[in-house]
């Protein structure tokens, strides 16, 4: 460990927002989002627009950053970035500016693997109780659903993973389908409150060992709206709460059957979620609920959850301790491996 404190300006560039924390050791001093409106009336993310934005948000997110830290960037130890995955064009701007900014005060740069952030956001210093090595993870986003064993700060092992489409689309896909705004997975959220959940029946696709699908859900989804669109064209006013409701109950369903196999599978029975899906209400109480077989289960605040730069500066912070430093030359890599 350090002998005096480590000082860490991470920043997370690898979609649609621009982010920048400061972390002194493993406590977030500021974390600063700054959200990108303009996609909601495209209904989804456009790549050439969120690279744009970067560019404009990135430097008046970083000197916020800083002004609420208290922090002067000579007192700087290290600059943590994403290096992906994500888009190309949004990444690019986050991994320039790092690099920059290291050369420029000479000090070491951390390149930091997204859903790693993801994970390791638990371990941020915020009174919770953190989890201890190994532990699952599910990780579940608009991009990524993956079962993680996780070892340690370096050694995580993806047990499985989605062989097409993440949680995250499903739910944004299915809203489309029902007419909701983009993101419509918070929406479904709320909805889905007031509905009941067991009121239509959608299918659970099957994928071999602990891999997920979700393509398929999405195309049933579709198939069935179009079928009782046909026979009464206010089916979905009428009914959509209920909709709402059955679709999230059915992912749920999908999530925790593979999650408890690799439950059974590992022997290990601390479990911890991650990522923007894991906001969801409905994932959070069905987690909660098997501590009554036996879990120990850890989810992450809200603020850690979406796409923040928290969660790069703390998997930078332990790659510091590590002297597991990026050279100038590292680069955005929009598919890059666990």
């Amino acid at each position: 460990m350090p002998t005096q404190n480590t000082y860490i300006l991470a920043i997370e560039s690898s979609c649609d927002d621009t982010a920048c924390a400061i972390l002194e050791n493993d406590r977030v001093l500021s974390n600063v989002v700054a959200n990108q409106k303009i996609h909601e009336q495209y209904g989804g993310v456009v790549p050439e627009l969120a690279s744009r934005a970067h560019q404009s948000n990135i430097i008046p997110v970083v000197e916020e950053a800083l002004k609420l830290a208290k922090i002067d960037k000579k007192q700087l130890s290290a600059i943590a970035f994403t290096k992906g995955p994500g888009l190309m064009g949004s990444l690019l701007v986050g991994t320039s500016f790092a690099k920059s900014l290291a050369l420029s005060l000479n000090i070491p740069l951390l390149d930091v693997h997204h859903m790693h952030g993801h994970i390791l956001a638990h371990f941020i210093d915020d009174g919770q109780e953190k989890p201890s090595y190994p532990f699952l993870a599910l990780t579940i986003s608009g991009g990524h659903t993956q079962i993680v064993q996780v070892n340690s700060s370096s050694n995580l092992v993806v047990l499985g993973t989605t062989q097409d489409d993440a949680v995250g689309e499903a739910f944004d896909k299915s809203g489309k389908i029902l007419g909701l705004g983009y993101p419509a997975g918070p929406q479904i959220d709320r909805l889905a409150k007031l509905g009941n959940p067991r009121k239509f029946e959608f299918p659970v696709p099957k994928a071999p060992d602990l891999n997920y699908s979700f393509s398929g859900f999405k195309t049933a989804v579709l198939y069935f709206l179009q079928r009782e669109t046909k026979k009464n064209e206010d089916f979905i006013k009428e009914n959509l709460e209920d909709i709402c409701a059955s679709i999230q109950y059915t992912l749920i369903k999908i999530l925790f059957k593979k999650l408890e196999k690799a439950v059974i599978q590992t022997g290990i029975k601390q479990v911890a979620i991650g990522g923007g899906v894991s906001a969801n209400s409905g994932i959070r109480e069905h987690l909660k609920s098997m501590e009554s077989k036996g879990w120990k289960t850890f989810i992450p605040p809200f603020e850690y959850t979406t796409d923040n730069a928290a969660m790069i500066g703390i998997a930078g912070y332990f790659k510091y301790l590590e002297n597991d430093f990026a050279g100038l030359d590292t680069t955005a890599s929009p598919r890059i491996h666990m």
